[in-house]
């Protein structure tokens, strides 16, 4: 075993964190905390695992789930895409594989949402296949080890990591080892103010001989963020009632619900948005209130979000959903962080 693959594992015996997953060889149980892990802190995620093993304490029970439930179970860690492929996973191991998760990284590849990162946990912690798993911690740690500039952005860093991590791979404990390297990325080589002094791989770590900790990893720089400006109505009609509906195509919070949008170029005043080309016809005679003064800036990976929400009161039609029951739709962080301070 190399110099670097044992001081790893001895370093990960001693400051692994308690965590649930880790008592477990059950794939459904991994998949889980890896899909939720994915772009989420430890932190925010494990009250989400909590609450999903709860609810659906099978992969069957997951399948016989509505997207509805999943998505408003789901709110709040962003990223939706990944809980409509863990429903449509679910489904797929329920329908094609008579229940029982695939034991190989081929096999798991093939299923919806699931990439090669997520393959190579669950074959390596499940099964003890010996694929080495690349996530952002694991690009950073080697990276700086070995003072790579390949951009990790790019198909030859891609490959070039994977071959790394592939070559470090302990044959003997290959779900160990994977869990140890995120756990390294994690809590001693962080992105911001690592622990160099107190790192058992310090000696031999290329980029801290070099001073280059700070510039590794390397990324191409990604396509410039776009802005969109929102204005949504949140009509009342005489029995309080609202209006709800459900987001579809290829935008943005596909399946999720918001109330009534207008987008524009730039943010709109009241006159304006009356003068707006898709205002309903029923917004035109009701009392528009802004609710807050402030644009409120909501951040997305290659979006930035700005956002007025605006109160219409005395519509005259008749809407469909009672006010008390808006909290049992799923809705984005924006709408759901409006519906906190919002009290009707």
């Amino acid at each position: 075993m190399n110099i670097f693959t044992s001081n790893l594992l001895t370093w990960y015996a001693a400051h692994k964190r308690d965590l649930p997953w880790r008592l477990t060889k059950d794939p459904y149980t991994i998949w889980l905390s890896e899909v939720i892990l994915q772009q989420t802190r430890v932190a925010q995620g494990l009250p989400y695992y909590n609450r999903f093993l709860e609810k659906y304490p099978s992969v069957e029970d997951l399948a016989n789930a509505s997207e509805d439930e999943v998505l408003k179970l789901w709110q709040g860690l962003g990223y939706y895409s990944r809980a409509r492929n863990l429903h449509k996973a679910a489904k797929e191991v329920i329908q094609q594989h008579n229940g029982i998760f695939p034991n190989t990284f081929k096999k798991l590849i093939a299923l919806p949402g699931i990439g090669p990162y997520t393959a190579s946990a669950i074959a390596s912690i499940c099964f003890d296949e010996t694929t080495a798993v690349v996530d952002g911690n694991v690009y950073r740690v080697l990276a700086r080890y070995f003072d790579e500039e390949t951009p990790i952005n790019q198909p030859k860093g891609v490959r070039l990591f994977q071959e790394l991590a592939q070559s470090l791979l302990d044959p003997n404990n290959p779900g160990v080892y994977n869990q140890a390297i995120m756990e390294f990325g994690a809590l001693q080589c962080t992105p911001k103010q690592p622990l160099c002094t107190s790192c058992p791989l310090e000696n031999n770590c290329q980029s801290r001989a070099n001073n280059t900790i700070a510039f590794r990893p390397q990324k191409i720089k990604s396509k410039p963020v776009k802005n969109r400006f929102f204005h949504y109505l949140i009509p009342f009609d005489k029995r309080q009632n609202t209006l709800l509906t459900k987001r579809s195509g290829k935008d943005i919070w596909h399946g999720l619900y918001e109330f009534p949008l207008l987008e524009a170029d730039h943010m709109l005043s009241e006159k304006a948005l009356k003068a707006h080309p898709n205002l309903p016809n029923w917004a035109a005679t009701a009392t528009w209130i802004k609710f807050e003064d402030d644009v409120i800036t909501h951040k997305l990976s290659h979006q930035t979000l700005h956002t007025h929400f605006w109160i219409l009161e005395d519509i005259e039609k008749q809407l469909p959903t009672p006010w008390h029951e808006v909290h049992n739709f799923g809705v984005p962080r924006l709408i759901e962080r409006f519906l906190q301070k919002f009290n009707r």
